[in-house]
C-alpha cells in the first residue's frame, strides 16, 4: 500500500462546531412578531377589522400563545445554527425547517467586518459579516461575544493569508497604525456646509409661506413643512451618527475603518480590491480646503474612505490605498467647442492620464475626480453621438471590476481615438505588473 493510501485510510478528526452567543435567541424571537407586523402594514383595513373583533380575553390568550411561541422559535433557530472553521473553509449551518449550509472558501474571503448595534453593545456581543469574492450578499454570524468575534475575524484573515490553522490562531489580530481621525466638530460643520442640507432648509423656509398664500390652510402648511424639516434634520443627523468618530488605520490585512455613534462598525478595505477612488469637493468646502473620499471596491459595500478631511491629509490616505499614485493637480479641459454640446457644464469636465491612473473630473458646483488604476481597467470604449461627431468630439469610457464606469467627456475625437489605444495598452501592462491581491503581504 502506498503512502497516499495510508494517508487516505487515516480518519480525520471531526470538525468542532460552535454555536452563536446565548443572547441570539432573544434577537430571533422577534421574527414571528415581525411577520404579524408586516401583515398589518400590508393590509391595514383587514388588521383593523380583526382587532375590533378581539375581546380582552382573546387578546390575552393570543399574547399567552404568541410570546412562548416566539421564544421557542428563537431558541430552536439558535440551537440549530452552527459554524466551524475547517482547514479550507468556514462552514455555517442554519435553518429550522429548511436547512442551509454555506461553505465559504477561506482563500476567497476578502473582508471580515465586525459591527456592533447599540443593543448589541449593551449586551456585549457583535455581528461578524464575511465578504466573499463573487458573492452579492454577505454571510454573517449574529451574534458572537465581542472577544470571540475579534478572535474569529483575526483567525479568518490569517487563514485567508495562507497561515496554517495552528499558526493562524497564534497570529491574532494584526497591529494597526492610525492614519486619520475625523473630529466630531469638523464632521458637524462639514454637514452644515453641504448643499443637500442647505437645500432642505431653504425649502422649509420658502415652501410653507407660498402654501399659506395659496391655500390659507394651516393643516396643509404643517403637513408639508414638518416632513421637509424632518427630512433635513434626519439626513444630516443620520450621517453624523453613522460617521461619528471616523477612524482610518493601516494594518497588514488592509485599511481598517471604525465609525458610528450608536452602532459601531469595524470594516476592512480589502487590499488590492479597490477599483476606483473618488475625491469629492462640494462648493462650500473649497474655501476650507476640505474633500470627501469615496471608493468602489469589487464585491464589497465599503464606499466611503474619508467623510471629510483637508485635501493634503486625504491624499496621504489615498497613497496607502493606491501605493505610488499621485493625485493629478490640474486635469485638462475639453476643447472650447465642447460648449456646443454641453453649455457651461463643459468647464467642469477634465482628464489626466499618468503612469499609474486614469483620472476623469466632472462637476462645477460639486467636483468629483475619479482615479482608476490602469491595472483595474477591464475595458475601454469610445462613443460619440451625431452632434458630437459634428463638432469632432467623443467620450472615452473606462469600465472597472466593480461594475462602474468612469467617463472622460467631450474630448477631441483624434485625441480620444489615440487615448483609446494607449489606455488599452496601459491596462494590459498594468495588470501584468500589478502586485497580487494577498492578505498581509
Amino acid at each position: 500500500m502506498t503512502a497516499t493510501g495510508l494517508d487516505d485510510a487515516v480518519p480525520r478528526p471531526p470538525v468542532a462546531e460552535r454555536r452563536l452567543h446565548p443572547v441570539t435567541p432573544f434577537r430571533r424571537a422577534w421574527a414571528p412578531v415581525t411577520v404579524l407586523a408586516g401583515w398589518a402594514v400590508h393590509d391595514p383595513n383587514g388588521a383593523q377589522e380583526q382587532a375590533q373583533r378581539l375581546t380582552s380575553t382573546m387578546l390575552l390568550t393570543g399574547l399567552a400563545v404568541l410570546v412562548p411561541a416566539a421564544g421557542l422559535y428563537g431558541f430552536l433557530s439558535w440551537w440549530f445554527t452552527h459554524y466551524a472553521v475547517t482547514d479550507s473553509e468556514l462552514r455555517i449551518r442554519t435553518g429550522l425547517l429548511f436547512r442551509r449550509t454555506a461553505h465559504i472558501r477561506l482563500e476567497r474571503i476578502q473582508a471580515v467586518d465586525v459591527t456592533r448595534p447599540l443593543l448589541a453593545r449593551v449586551a456585549g456581543v457583535a455581528k461578524l459579516r464575511i465578504d466573499v469574492v463573487g458573492a452579492d450578499k454577505k454571510d454573517e454570524l449574529a451574534f458572537l461575544g465581542e472577544r470571540e468575534a475579534r478572535a474569529l475575524r483575526a483567525e479568518l484573515l490569517a487563514r485567508a493569508a495562507g497561515f496554517a490553522p495552528e499558526a493562524a490562531r497564534e497570529v491574532g489580530e494584526a497591529p494597526a497604525c492610525e492614519l486619520l481621525r475625523v473630529p466630531p466638530r469638523g464632521l458637524a460643520l462639514s454637514l452644515l456646509l453641504t448643499g443637500a442640507t442647505w437645500g432642505s432648509l431653504i425649502a422649509v423656509v420658502v415652501v410653507p409661506p407660498l402654501l399659506w398664500l395659496a391655500t390659507h390652510s394651516l393643516w396643509t402648511v404643517l403637513a408639508v413643512a414638518l416632513p421637509l424639516l424632518g427630512a433635513a434634520g434626519a439626513r444630516s443627523a443620520g450621517r453624523f451618527v453613522a460617521e461619528y468618530d471616523w477612524t482610518v488605520a493601516e494594518s497588514p490585512d488592509g485599511l481598517r475603518i471604525d465609525h458610528g455613534l450608536l452602532d459601531r462598525a469595524h470594516e476592512t478595505v480589502p487590499p488590492g480590491r479597490v477599483q476606483t477612488v473618488r475625491i469629492v469637493e462640494p462648493l462650500l468646502w473649497r474655501r476650507l480646503g476640505w474633500v470627501r473620499v469615496e471608493l468602489d471596491v469589487a464585491g464589497s459595500d465599503n464606499s466611503v474612505l474619508v467623510p471629510v478631511a483637508p485635501r493634503a491629509v486625504a491624499e496621504s490616505v489615498i497613497a496607502h490605498v493606491l501605493p505610488g499614485v499621485t493625485v493629478p493637480a490640474a486635469p485638462s479641459r475639453p476643447p472650447r467647442r465642447a460648449g456646443r454640446c454641453a453649455p457651461v457644464r463643459w468647464r467642469g469636465y477634465g482628464l489626466a492620464v499618468t503612469e499609474s491612473v486614469f483620472a476623469a473630473r466632472h462637476g462645477l458646483l460639486r467636483r468629483r475626480l475619479a482615479l482608476v488604476p490602469h491595472a483595474k481597467v477591464q475595458s475601454v470604449r469610445l462613443t460619440h453621438g451625431p452632434w458630437e461627431r459634428l463638432w469632432r468630439l467623443a467620450d472615452v469610457h473606462v469600465d472597472t471590476g466593480a461594475g462602474k464606469t468612469v467617463t472622460a467627456r467631450l474630448r477631441d475625437a483624434e485625441d480620444a481615438a489615440r487615448l483609446l489605444s494607449e489606455q488599452a495598452e496601459r491596462s494590459r501592462t498594468g495588470r501584468r505588473d500589478a502586485r497580487p491581491d494577498r492578505w498581509m503581504a
